[in-house]
């Protein structure tokens, strides 16, 4: 029986999380987390502009299923209620039931949603900063195919 060092260990550890695998699990999550609806769900649930007319983040703050579906335009009460239990089953949001008439049910941020919560509040930033950009770039490009 060979022993296995410390370093031995995290480096089996790291190779097993390597994203450019084809077998890592890491490859699914970050698939979730890189759908349009998570980035919404987290950005909502951040404060990043939850309040009509806020122009910047806010604090991070529970929110009903009603008040995500009506600030998520465009998002099916099917794909919202997947998504919020695929990143409750994550750990990244929990969803408290409050037996209220009709009962409440609330959903939150986790420690772990609010550090992905920064990532992805980055990423929304940037695509709102530089949409005009990007639809520049496209329309430039389609002109030369064509």
């Amino acid at each position: 029986m060979t022993t296995t060092t410390a370093a031995q260990k995290r480096a089996e550890a790291k190779a097993r999380y390597d994203a450019f695998l084809a077998s890592c699990p890491s490859r699914k999550l970050l698939d979730r987390i890189s759908d349009k609806w998570v980035t919404l769900i987290l950005c909502a649930l951040g404060g990043d502009g939850s309040q009509p007319g806020s122009d910047g983040p806010g604090e991070p703050r529970p929110m009903r299923y009603s008040a995500l579906a009506r600030r998520l335009a465009g998002v099916s009460q099917k794909m919202l209620t997947q998504t919020l239990r695929s990143l409750e089953r994550d750990g990244l949001l929990t969803r408290t039931v409050t037996p209220t008439v009709p009962v409440t049910v609330t959903y939150e941020l986790t420690d772990l949603g609010l550090s992905l919560h920064q990532m992805v509040r980055a990423m929304r930033t940037w695509a709102e900063t530089h949409m005009d950009d990007v639809l520049a770039n496209r329309a430039a490009h389609d002109a030369d195919v064509a």
